[in-house]
């Protein structure tokens, strides 16, 4: 007798066996090794899935059929099987010491582009924004590593990170479109809004990275070799809705001196204002010869147009933004925060994150060193960023405050006093502008603070510290704050007294169309059955609401149960922090107060 779920050969599978397959089947399926299927996977796009049934058993990693065979009509699999080809001709001609053979096969090596890959993955331009994230912060993370041959990470491709984040901080500079910044410990936090779409990344800090063993770089490599390329395209695509030219052509001696992004400012100014004229192209010559002068050309105009002693086309874009560009509130807020503000870094401060940010708010900023665009003695300077005691020359005329003023007030769109931010002095707290601090349920008190100076920036009235908002309804309170006149205070004290003379009048009637209804009652007997009836009905509606919650979590799936379980473990957990949060708070005001 055949078993009950016999199925004879050569019969379709069915179901979950159907519609996916493990990761050997699937490498036994396209006839690649492992990384070729990783790198195969991370390129288009595709990632392993979770079936409702594992046919195999939980201890295989599962890809869907549609998926895999995705992967077997790709040109690029036919490419990758070249090189491999390719390169053990290479490895012959070397192990038969022909050394000239082997020179000249690698400089015909097949090549690949990923051109087509960024098009079948994000149709629109809004696509490609919205999966920017990573992208960012990978680019900006090999910007910063040096360069390793262990690693197989080459010079060559840290240098072209590092021009691709100059290129797109430039246009968020230009555009004034940056909204949050945040130190961490891991690193530095942006948010730009591009298009309508939150971006955030993350930036390493200015300190010597170190390679770690723990870290398989083959893949983020390959992660890295896709993001390149969308980030050229997302870059190009920007650059030309500013009407300027991209690649950007940028100047040497600024290059050499390690300020890229001033070179880039300096560039799409000028380019803006139509000061770089293009060369006309003789279609005789030849291609190379052509780019060289080009490249040479606009470069000399570049920097005929904009000399060294020009204290900045960085600070142009303050002025001369795009004007076609439509900018909306929050635009034109960030773009005049810092608006006629002069500053000056000094050299322990972190440079390129704050040449970045003063900028993209409207302020002009110079540092120590070559290239510069103004000097420290300049009488025109007003802030002076300096994050240890200077043993030099003070000048009166400006302030010297530590790099966190200029990242609390962007966070909070005003300028803070500098008091608390004054060198040598332990700075407030840096919050963070990515937490909602009312949804979590503890408000700090610097940030109540702050916002009492951005009401007070508004012109808007708020409670004082514990005061209540509907203290503020009372004019004599107003009268004493200084927003009322007297006069004015007196007439909305008798609008109150009238309001609540109607309000009182109109309760009494009430209360008589009850009487007639129900028959006379004593008021004192009234007020108590009154109370009594109140709390009854509050009592059976919390039980009621109790037992439906009770009810709701026996009838939930037991995999619904445990996340649910979980979510109040956490919410728990969070009143528990928040708790121990102000019994510390209370206890170090306590001290202070003895």
């Amino acid at each position: 007798m055949a078993p009950k779920h016999y199925r004879p050969a050569g019969k379709k599978k069915e179901g979950n066996a159907a519609r996916y397959m493990t990761r050997s089947q699937a490498l036994k399926h396209l006839q690649v090794n492992l990384n070729l299927f990783r790198r195969l996977c991370i390129v288009k796009g595709i990632f392993p899935r979770e079936p409702k049934k594992k046919v195999k058993g939980n201890h295989h990693t599962y890809y869907h059929v549609k998926d895999i065979a995705f992967l077997h009509h790709e040109p690029l699999l036919e490419k990758f099987r070249e090189i491999k080809t390719y390169q053990k001709k290479v490895l012959k001609a070397k192990a038969k010491k022909n050394e000239e053979l082997a020179r000249l096969l690698l400089t015909r090596q097949p090549t690949y582009k990923l051109d087509r890959l960024i098009l079948e993955r994000y149709p629109t331009f809004i696509d490609a924004l919205r999966d920017l994230d990573d992208c960012l912060t990978m680019v900006h993370l090999f910007a910063v590593l040096p360069a390793s041959d262990r690693e197989k990470l080459e010079v060559k491709r840290v240098h072209n990170c590092r021009k691709l984040s100059h290129e797109w901080q430039a246009y968020i500079l230009r555009t004034h479109a940056l909204r949050k910044v945040f130190v961490s410990v891991k690193g530095i936090y942006y948010q730009a809004e591009v298009e309508g779409q939150k971006i955030t990344w993350l930036t390493p800090h200015a300190i010597q990275q170190v390679f770690t063993n723990d870290v398989d770089f083959s893949v983020l490599l390959t992660f890295l070799e896709f993001y390149e390329t969308l980030l050229a395209f997302i870059n190009f695509k920007l650059y030309r809705s500013l009407n300027v030219k991209y690649p950007p052509i940028l100047d040497s001696r600024l290059e050499a001196l390690a300020a890229d992004l001033y070179a880039l400012s300096r560039y799409i100014d000028a380019s803006a204002r139509g000061m770089v004229v293009e060369p006309k192209v003789d279609a005789s010559s030849s291609s190379q010869s052509n780019d060289r002068e080009e490249s040479e050309l606009r470069l000399a105009q570049l920097q005929h147009q904009l000399p060294s002693s020009e204290p900045g086309a960085l600070m142009h874009l303050v002025a001369d933004n795009n004007k076609e560009v439509e900018e909306d509130e929050e635009t034109r807020v960030c773009k005049s925060l810092f608006k006629d503000l002069k500053f000056f870094l000094s050299r322990e401060v972190p440079r390129e994150s704050l040449l970045f940010v003063l900028p993209a708010f409207g302020g002009m900023v110079s540092w120590e060193g070559e290239g510069a665009p103004f000097k420290e003695d300049d009488d025109s300077i007003t802030h002076h960023i300096i994050d240890k005691p200077s043993a030099g020359h003070l000048y009166l005329s400006r302030e010297y405050v530590q790099p966190q003023w200029i990242y609390d007030c962007v966070n909070a769109r005003i300028i803070l006093p500098t008091e608390k931010y004054m060198v040598g002095r332990v700075p407030p707290p840096h919050l963070s502008p990515f937490v909602d601090n009312e949804a979590e349920g503890y408000v700090p008190d610097y940030a109540e603070q702050i916002k009492r100076l951005q009401a007070a920036a508004r012109n808007k009235v708020l409670p004082l510290p514990g005061v209540g908002k509907e203290d503020l309804e009372d004019p004599q309170n107003l009268l004493y704050a200084g927003v009322m006149s007297r006069a004015e205070e007196a007439e909305a004290a008798e609008n109150k007294k009238k309001m609540a003379a109607k309000e009182k009048q109109y309760h009494e009637e009430l209360k008589l169309e009850l009487k007639k209804g129900k028959g006379i009652v004593v008021d004192g007997e009234a007020e108590a059955e009154g109370e009594e009836e109140e709390s009854a009905p509050n009592a059976d509606n919390n039980q009621i609401a109790e037992d439906n919650a009770a009810m709701a979590k026996v009838t939930m799936p037991r995999k619904k149960r445990k996340l649910y379980d979980a979510m109040k473990m956490g919410q728990e957990k969070r009143n528990e922090g928040i708790n121990r949060i102000k019994e510390r708070k209370n206890k170090l005001k306590n001290a202070a107060q003895e």
